[in-house]
């Protein structure tokens, strides 16, 4: 084999350029090189010579051997026939872990019309050296290489006739690096990008429209290159590509998400329950999970305890605040003091709410990342393997 000149996964053909020799005996020609002054090898017209009729099985095109060929003959008898050829063979091609894939194509030699008890098949030369000559002599440095190539010599049964037949397995693999450079490490950027946008502040409101932009950056990038991916089948990489595609889909949707708390910690916001603030207390602060501590600490230090977050929960402030009659019914210092107050518990539950939002924004940032991080490493697993 001196070229690998093109593999088609979609319709699963690989094209190679051979160099076939054949070696046979023939009794009826033979001379003395003693009578015919010492001359022990000539080469005659293969028109004038029975040939073998040698095919490969996986054969897909039609064979264009050019005419006109010659083959030597030796005083002996054998003849000794070289003749080149483009194969287009028919090959079964695994592309699920495009592009680090290694094929294995078989190459089947055999008689058309000669059973076994006509002709024979055998090997000059061991499968090793012609792997090792084929590897030199390969003139193509293009998408694939040749690995090596191993032979078997299995029996063909048509019906009640059995014909003789080596068997090559052509190994080669394919040269991931173009791939490498267009597809996977920019489609690595912008996921990394993607992530590094979670430390962008989630109330400048600039995070999403960013996202956003990445995202449909991403797809103009797969559209770009979809050209370089196989045609058929779902290789790795598709799978690969989806991911990362759902990961930034998934990175905006929790973006809007931490924007809405945001915007409804700052206009309008709810009570919070009970179990909410406990647990903002304790993921902030554990020392603030015990009320009596603290008191004692506020109390020697003059604060009255309304103004405590520990010690009354929101809720329980906000269902007192008082309403606009009250404020109207009370005088004046009253009423100045009842409104400061409202202030500082709405601007504390305000405080609460947001703080609530930057917890679930480092919660679900520090998920991203763990669901990412398994999801990369299992492709490159699987990849390795």
């Amino acid at each position: 084999m001196s070229a690998i000149l093109d593999v088609d996964e979609h319709l699963q053909l690989l094209s190679s350029f051979l160099w076939l020799e054949m070696v046979w005996d023939n009794p009826f020609i033979r001379w003395n090189p003693e009578e015919c002054e010492g001359i022990t090898k000539i080469s005659v017209a293969t028109k004038n010579l029975w040939l073998p009729d040698i095919f490969i099985v996986e054969f897909m095109n039609v064979d264009k051997t050019p005419k006109g060929l010659t083959a030597y003959v030796s005083n002996e008898g054998r003849i000794r026939y070289k003749k080149p050829m483009k194969v287009t063979s028919i090959c079964n091609l695994d592309i699920f872990y495009f592009p680090f894939d290694q094929q294995n194509c078989t190459l089947t030699f055999s008689s058309f019309l000669y059973t076994v008890e006509n002709m024979l098949l055998g090997m000059e030369k061991e499968v090793w050296e012609i792997a090792d000559t084929s590897r030199d002599i390969v003139q193509t440095h293009g998408e694939w290489e040749l690995l090596g190539i191993n032979k078997a010599t299995p029996k063909m049964s048509v019906g009640t006739s059995l014909y003789d037949q080596i068997m090559f397995y052509v190994a080669i693999r394919r040269r991931p690096r173009l791939y490498i450079i267009n597809l996977l490490v920019p489609s690595g950027f912008l996921v990394a990008i993607d992530a590094l946008s979670f430390y962008l502040p989630a109330e400048s409101g600039n995070r999403a429209p960013f996202k956003i932009t990445l995202l449909l950056g991403y797809n103009v990038f797969l559209l770009m290159m979809n050209e370089l991916l196989p045609t058929n089948g779902t290789p790795l990489i598709s799978v690969y590509f989806a991911l990362c595609l759902s990961l930034m889909v998934v990175s905006l949707l929790e973006t809007i998400f931490i924007t809405y708390l945001l915007h409804l910690a700052t206009s309008q916001p709810p009570p919070m329950p009970q179990w909410l603030h406990s647990l903002i207390l304790y993921c902030t602060s554990p020392t603030k999970c015990c009320p009596t501590a603290l008191q004692k600490r506020n109390k020697a230090m003059g604060l009255p305890p309304a103004h405590l977050p520990g010690v009354k929960e929101p809720v329980e402030l906000v269902g007192n605040m008082p309403g606009p009659r009250e404020t109207e019914l009370n005088g004046c210092p009253g009423s100045t003091k009842a409104q400061q107050e409202d202030e500082t518990q709405k601007q504390h539950l305000v405080d609460l709410w947001v703080q609530f939002s930057h917890m679930m924004d480092t919660l679900l940032f520090r998920l991203y990342l763990l669901f990412m991080t398994t999801s990369v490493v299992t492709v490159i697993v699987l990849w390795n393997t």
